[in-house]
């Protein structure tokens, strides 16, 4: 085996993919400069994701790598988003005069940016299409199998792929690997065989204290945390600020104020079983406690929001949302059954403006939406960290003028919730910075060793 082919296969046993697209044809003044670092990476690569946090541009970002593509291969570009957030993406069209229309039925009308939701997907034909941006992209990994197999199915099929989120979600690996799948990389189950091992194999030495993988007992091989960073690099693009790619600046990105105040709420009545109030601390005792505090968390949230400025009203259950809107006289609900063109509706109507409050779970409103305009949520909390990261990143993003205020409602007997939800808060803070330095520090490794001495092997002649 000579020099070039060795090298060759040590590249290949490295899983890290190549290049795939080209250099941007079009660099618009309008981009911040990180940006534009961000959008020459991602067109040469041709697959590739990036995850900045809210407000950071990846709106702009997706409709110009689409527009870049489309002039290059003159062939249409499809953009999937959450429900109601496609509405938004056309007005960011509108607004960076990039053209793209709406589909929900599968039309394709001439070469430019069309734009639809995941819901709709199933009416499009891959074969109309040369590349794909999917907005929100953690989203998929929350698909049920069905839906998840169409987008990874209709991904594969495009010769360019954009995947767009906010920074991955805290103590998730498995996110990664549905992005990488998605991408043509390595699916979940090879992401796992490679780098990581179950903790049913790990020796208890390995356990370390506050790792962020630990929730999903998987932990790094020995000597595979580097390999695995510089692996996710390969593909993918992690930043908070724009500091975090290089020497930019940082003063337009400052996120407003942000104050989370925990309200307890009394009530008297009792678990089944119990002759006194005892804190809930199985989830089945979790949820009869919101069950039969309902009245008296609904209502102290209505107290709250006796103003007349807006305010989105975060709840778990239907029972919740329905009994909210019935005592709140200027508020809309979005529920799970709620038909999609009404839902769609309402979420623009409040995002606009024209609707004062909103009452909808996370799970229905909690990723893509951008509602800068709104400063005050109350939140029923769950023990997804996730979500009420999420909800609370709608308002508190860079753009937004004046402080987020966040009311937090719970019971006596919830206080297990929202102690796992700060515990939770601490471990994000830690994956957050881990994630991005391990980036950087992946990607100075390798500009700093760029010159390496060759020596000629003798020949076994």
């Amino acid at each position: 085996m000579n020099v070039e082919s060795y090298q060759e296969f040590l590249q290949n046993k490295l899983q890290l993919g190549g290049d795939h697209g080209f250099e941007p044809i079009w660099m618009p003044d309008f981009l911040f400069d990180f940006q534009k670092h961000l959008l020459s990476w991602a067109q040469l690569k041709g697959k590739a994701a990036i995850f900045a946090d809210c407000g950071l541009g990846k709106t702009p970002l997706q409709l110009v790598w689409a527009q870049n593509i489309i002039q290059k291969e003159n062939k249409p570009v499809l953009v999937i988003t959450p429900l109601a957030v496609s509405a938004q993406t056309i007005r960011e069209g509108e607004k960076f005069n990039i053209e793209c229309v709406r589909s929900k039925e599968g039309a394709v009308a001439g070469n430019k940016i069309i734009v639809t939701n995941y819901e709709r997907l199933h009416y499009f034909n891959p074969a109309d299409f040369v590349a794909v941006v999917c907005d929100e992209s953690s989203a998929i990994k929350a698909f049920d199998g069905k839906r998840r197999k169409l987008v990874t199915r209709f991904l594969s099929k495009m010769k360019y792929r954009l995947l767009c989120s906010a920074t991955p979600s805290p103590n998730d690996h498995i996110e990664l690997g549905a992005s990488s799948e998605c991408l043509g990389e390595l699916n979940q189950s090879e992401m796992l065989s490679t780098f990581f091992k179950s903790s049913d194999n790990a020796r208890h030495s390995l356990f370390k204290e506050g790792d962020f993988w630990n929730n999903q007992k998987w932990f790094f091989k020995a000597h595979a945390e580097l390999p695995f960073w510089r692996w996710v690099c390969s593909w993918a693009r992690a930043i908070r600020k724009p500091s975090d790619l290089g020497d930019y600046d940082d003063t337009p990105f400052q996120l407003p104020e942000l104050n989370i105040e925990q309200h307890i709420v009394e009530h008297d009545k009792l678990l089944p079983g119990e002759l006194f109030p005892v804190i809930a601390k199985t989830l089945r005792e979790q949820r009869v406690e919101r069950r039969i505090s309902i009245q008296e968390r609904c209502e102290y949230v209505a107290n709250l929001i006796k103003h007349d400025k807006p305010a989105v009203v975060w709840c778990q259950y239907n029972d919740e949302g329905d009994y909210l809107e019935k005592i709140i006289p200027d508020c809309v609900q979005v529920a799970g059954c709620t038909e999609d063109d009404l839902k769609e509706e309402r979420l623009n109507a409040f995002t606009l403006g024209q609707v004062r409050v909103m009452v909808i779970k996370p799970k229905i409103g909690a990723w893509g939406l951008n509602w800068q305009h709104c400063g005050h949520h109350t939140f029923f909390p769950s023990h997804s960290f996730e979500q009420f990261y999420q909800s609370v990143r709608r308002s508190w993003r860079f753009g937004r003028v004046g402080a987020v205020n966040v009311d937090v409602i719970a019971t006596k007997g919830e206080e297990g919730v929202t102690e796992n939800l700060k515990a939770k808060q601490v471990k994000v803070e830690k994956m957050f910075i881990s994630l991005v330095a391990e980036m950087n520090n992946v990607l100075r490794i390798e500009s700093e060793n760029k010159h390496i001495n060759e020596m000629e092997l003798p020949s076994w002649d």
